[in-house]
């Protein structure tokens, strides 16, 4: 079996009301017909939007065809002996030139009771803003549901909402039952499990063709809403210190860290039964690997099969990434 590599996506692009331009002029996605591009997936084992390699000798096969043949090679074993062939991170870019909707997401439990579905634990990792672009994360304070309910009754649900001032380089985590919206005039990195189960709580009145409003799951979303999630665990703001890994986000579902560097960086992954993914969020590097090397450039998305487990990062000039990975069990 031939050795595997750093493997490059097609992104896979899609329209929304809420999209804009910035990913295609900022972020090299070619847009084609595209008008509003509103998300681009970057890695994705959903069903109906699998990930399809754009590079070397594997391109033109599905991530999930990858994960039948090298199984634990690609994943870790242990993720391997969890998820199977189902990729468990979505790695998205983002761009919401409106405000998105007002959302919330659910737990693994209530997903798998009603959807057979894993649930959506997320973080926002923001790559640039307007002047006054916004976050909705969680309550102002703790809220009942009878608060809540007559708030959606009189219209004024945001009242209720923490509203945070978004600025480049801030992150958020969003763990399931959270309530949460991205504000208008945002382009950022989206972090989350595997899974596009979303209850729409508030869409501002907008309509999404002619004169049809967008569905919304207010029954659904009444029993996913954590009410005890307030402005405690609002935005995380750690400036990228030159040559020196920050954690932003650790959890049970993701790691994530970010790395500014100007000088090459030794990589080792022994610690960890993993998988690696490496988003370019500025500049150019070369990942360098058993006397082989793949550039990778702004806007672009790698995985590193879990088999490699020693690379260096080679910056051309100064660039910066995010390094996401999960913690196995058999590591802890």
């Amino acid at each position: 079996m031939s050795e595997l590599y750093p493997l490059k996506f097609d992104p896979i692009l899609k329209d929304k009301v809420w999209g804009g331009n910035a990913l295609a002029g900022h972020y090299n996605k070619k847009a084609g017909n595209l008008p509003n591009i509103g998300e681009s997936w970057e890695v994705s084992g959903v069903q109906g939007d699998l990930s399809v390699v754009s590079n070397g000798f594997l391109a033109g096969n599905t991530i999930e065809e990858l994960i039948e043949v090298y199984m634990g090679d690609i994943t870790g074993d242990s993720i391997y002996e969890k998820f199977g062939n189902e990729f468990p991170l979505l790695i998205k870019f983002i761009e919401a030139r409106e405000d998105l909707s007002v959302q919330v997401h659910p737990g693994d439990k209530m997903a798998k009771e009603r959807h057979n579905a894993y649930g959506k634990t997320e973080m926002w990792y923001i790559l640039e803003c307007e002047k006054n672009a916004k976050i909705y994360t969680g309550f102002r304070e703790e809220v009942t549901k009878e608060m809540y309910e007559e708030a959606l009754k009189k219209g004024t649900l945001t009242d209720l909402l923490n509203t945070e001032k978004a600025e480049k380089g801030d992150t958020f985590f969003t763990p399931a039952g959270r309530i949460h919206a991205i504000g208008a005039g945002t382009v950022l990195v989206e972090i989350q499990q595997t899974s596009d189960i979303t209850y729409r709580i508030s869409d501002w009145n907008r309509q999404s063709t002619g004169k049809t409003k967008r569905e919304l799951h207010l029954d659904l979303a009444l029993d996913a809403i954590d009410f005890s999630e307030t402005a405690k665990r609002g935005k995380i703001n750690k400036p990228a210190e030159i040559n020196t890994e920050q954690n932003l986000v650790s959890c049970e579902y993701f790691n994530t860290n970010l790395l500014r560097f100007n000088k090459k960086i030794n990589k080792e992954y022994y610690f960890n039964d993993s998988f690696v993914i490496y988003i370019c969020l500025e500049g150019e590097f070369n990942i360098c690997w058993d006397g082989s090397s793949e550039k990778i450039t702004k806007g672009e998305t790698v995985l590193l099969p879990a088999m490699i487990k020693e690379v260096a990062l080679d910056p051309v000039g100064e660039s910066q990434l995010l390094e996401v990975y999960t913690i196995s069990e058999s590591s802890i």
